[in-house]
């Protein structure tokens, strides 16, 4: 199966990216397998506990795509500059990991297209 690759950088309310993300991966998971990689202030998506009260729960949303078999992973540099665990197991949903900047440069190299969203 090919493989798609998103790449984010911006928070989950600061943009409407996150949003898109999530719904570029629910479609495309009917032909692709699908990575996520989350750089800067995009490591906030998937945290657990957000409540916005105007927008959609990014955080419930991409928990749904680690449920569905979407590799979401995390820069550990950013986490940690951000006060994140070392490997997000406290702070997002199961599936969802900080792993490495490594995994970025991999899930590229496999990646049949790759989509950034960033300003």
């Amino acid at each position: 199966m090919k493989i798609l690759t998103l790449i984010l950088t911006d928070g989950p309310y600061i943009s409407e990216y996150a949003d898109m993300a999530y719904k570029i991966a629910d479609a495309a998971l009917k032909n692709y397998n699908v990575n996520i990689f989350l750089y800067m202030d995009a490591l906030h998506i998937p945290k657990i506990g957000q409540n916005p009260a105007l927008f959609p729960n990014s955080g419930k949303l991409f928990a749904c795509l680690a449920e569905r078999g979407v590799k979401i992973r995390a820069c550990p540099r950013c986490g940690s500059a951000r006060g994140y665990s070392s490997n997000g197991t406290q702070d997002y949903p199961e599936g969802i990991k900080i792993t490495s900047l490594y995994d970025l440069q991999e899930m590229i190299a496999n990646s049949d297209k790759v989509i950034a969203l960033s300003r």
